[in-house]
């Protein structure tokens, strides 16, 4: 385990489930102070009783971050249990998915509302006690802000935003003693795949993303409370995480064959193949 962490105070919004679940789990065995929200309270308090059985301190404090009041409420409470906040961790997040022509504008308001304004409402929220503790910024983004795939538009828009929101945070908070640290996973497992579109979870619905690929949380949480503690400006992870960031930023031609490619067979099937029953 990385040493630092002992005795900072960490907040982590989404964190009853998936990351953040894994990260507080993480953070806390490292020595920290956990307050983990989130508007599953049950979800919430499993995390901190696990937490608390293993011999850590951590708290459970209820907020949606689409509802700024509740997240400053969230800051204040966790600030009054704690005495500071020294690590802000911008997580809860969903997946908004469909191509883009049948995506309404409802679809897209709700997924830049949790994605985009909520991670900054969490962060407005948290930066007066963070200039207090010279502390840390986790934004929890994607390699989707690096790379499209067909149907991901509403996702990826929201994860490009966040990398932006991220590196300007960067700039702006230079010299103040406050880090920002935007964090891009590539598959990491998680409920994501089984929340719809209007943000209910669906136990019952398969995770279709590739599963040879995909990371523990625990593996996933251990290298972002590196990358967080080490005050890095962007970490991106997944060995084909980083080859789908490197091939999005620099390759963007390729990635369109790529995806392209398979579209066009589709389109060509659809064309030619017998129609009735």
């Amino acid at each position: 385990m990385a040493a630092g962490y002992s005795g900072l105070v960490v907040w982590i919004t989404g964190g009853g489930s998936g990351i953040g679940r894994a990260l507080a789990i993480d953070m806390a065995k490292r020595g920290a102070k956990l307050a983990v929200s989130g508007r599953r309270v049950d979800r919430l308090e499993s995390v901190v009783s696990e937490i608390v059985a293993a011999g850590g301190d951590a708290m459970a404090v209820a907020c949606d971050v689409t509802e700024p009041e509740t997240v400053a409420a969230a800051v204040a409470q966790v600030v009054e249990r704690f005495g500071c906040l020294d690590i802000a961790v911008a997580n809860a997040g969903f997946s908004v998915s469909g191509r883009f022509e049948v995506l309404s504008a409802e679809d897209w308001r709700r997924q830049l509302d949790v994605n985009v304004v909520g991670a900054v409402t969490t962060v407005q929220a948290a930066l007066p006690e963070l200039h207090k503790t010279k502390g840390r910024i986790g934004l929890v983004a994607s390699v989707a802000g690096m790379i499209c795939t067909p149907g991901s538009s509403a996702y990826s828009a929201s994860k490009f935003a966040l990398r932006a929101i991220g590196l300007t945070l960067s700039q702006e908070l230079h010299g103040t003693g406050v880090t920002c640290t935007t964090l891009h996973p590539g598959f990491v497992a998680s409920e994501i795949n089984q929340v719809d579109n209007a943000g209910v979870y669906h136990a019952d619905r398969k995770d279709r993303r590739p599963q040879r690929f995909m990371w523990p949380t625990d593996k996933a949480a251990a290298v972002m409370a590196r990358a967080i503690l080490k005050r890095k400006r962007e970490y991106v992870f997944t060995w084909h995480g980083r080859f789908g960031a490197f091939l999005g930023r620099h390759s963007p031609g390729v990635v369109h064959a790529v995806m392209t490619r398979g579209s066009a067979r589709k389109r060509a099937f659809r064309t030619t193949a017998p129609r009735g029953g």
